[in-house]
């Protein structure tokens, strides 16, 4: 277990803080994400094997499947946090591992040490490490953008509270501020959802769209087939290889699930259109 999950890299010029979430733009062009014949081993087991994936900007993408199917494996991967044994992970045309600094990351919430001694502000600030350096004081700029993050998440009143003295809801707010505090073009969040209550679910995804809604790249790891219709305009659907990936009616067919799960799964129903998903 880690204190606090997060990729630093050299510092990236400041740009104008969204102080709310419809406005600015990308100074540049954000381009989708390829992932070419990509395959992690770990020891003798394949946890993602032959991978070939275009992730686009501007579409909210589910990453679903079984336990142990490589969900976060594969965000992992996109991260630069786990070796490949073979492929490649381009954004645009650099391999992917050279833009980290463009790539936010939510970690799942198991994953971190919540007695580490730090307030929700220091935790919001280490989004912005990648932009001024990491021994360098946070500008006026950069304590204007976390403030904006915070007070998106509504958590602006928290500032000084020690994070382990939250609720799981809470922590995963200020989780995903730190990542809007980064002001990256990709978002890769694993498991943003599991054991918080309704309203933050409810702030968090509006945060996503918002997100998408502006052409970011938008990746989450998610588990409840039920939920990922109704959230996620993209599915990979996955089980150490792709079973599928597309438009969201198209993955959660009955054949597809059948294959992922290796049992037969009834067909989903759009909750708002009440169309079914069937194979």
């Amino acid at each position: 277990m880690t204190a606090f999950p997060t990729v630093f890299r050299s510092p990236h010029p400041p740009s104008n803080p969204l102080s709310n979430p419809d406005q600015g733009s990308s100074e540049h062009s954000i381009h989708p994400i390829q992932i070419n014949n990509l395959t992690v081993t770990y020891g003798l087991y394949d946890a993602l094997r032959d991978i070939n994936l275009t992730i686009q900007p501007g579409r909210l993408t589910g990453i679903t499947g079984p336990n142990g199917a490589g969900k976060s494996t594969l965000l992992k991967a996109v991260l630069g946090l786990v070796p490949s044994q073979k492929g490649t992970i381009y954004f645009g045309c650099h391999p992917l591992i050279k833009c980290q600094e463009r790539v936010a990351y939510v970690p799942q919430r198991t994953l971190v040490d919540w007695s580490y001694p730090a307030t929700v502000w220091d935790v919001v600030m280490m989004g912005r490490v990648q932009k001024t350096g990491l021994f360098h004081p946070f500008s006026a700029l950069s304590r204007q953008v976390g403030m904006a993050a915070l007070n998106r998440v509504e958590m602006g009143t928290y500032r000084n509270r020690p994070i382990g003295n939250l609720s799981g809801g809470q922590q995963q707010r200020v989780f995903l501020a730190r990542a809007l505090a980064q002001e990256a073009d990709i978002f890769c969040l694993d498991e943003p959802m599991a054991s918080i209550d309704q309203m933050t679910q409810s702030v968090i995804f509006t945060i996503l769209r918002e997100l998408a809604n502006r052409g970011k790249i938008v990746m989450v790891v998610h588990h409840d087939l039920g939920e990922s219709i109704h959230y996620f305009d993209d599915l990979i659907l996955l089980n150490q290889v792709v079973i599928t990936a597309g438009d969201r009616s198209s993955v959660l067919t009955r054949d597809n699930m059948a294959t992922a799960y290796g049992i037969s799964q009834p067909a989903l129903t759009h909750p708002v259109t009440s169309s079914s998903s069937g194979g």
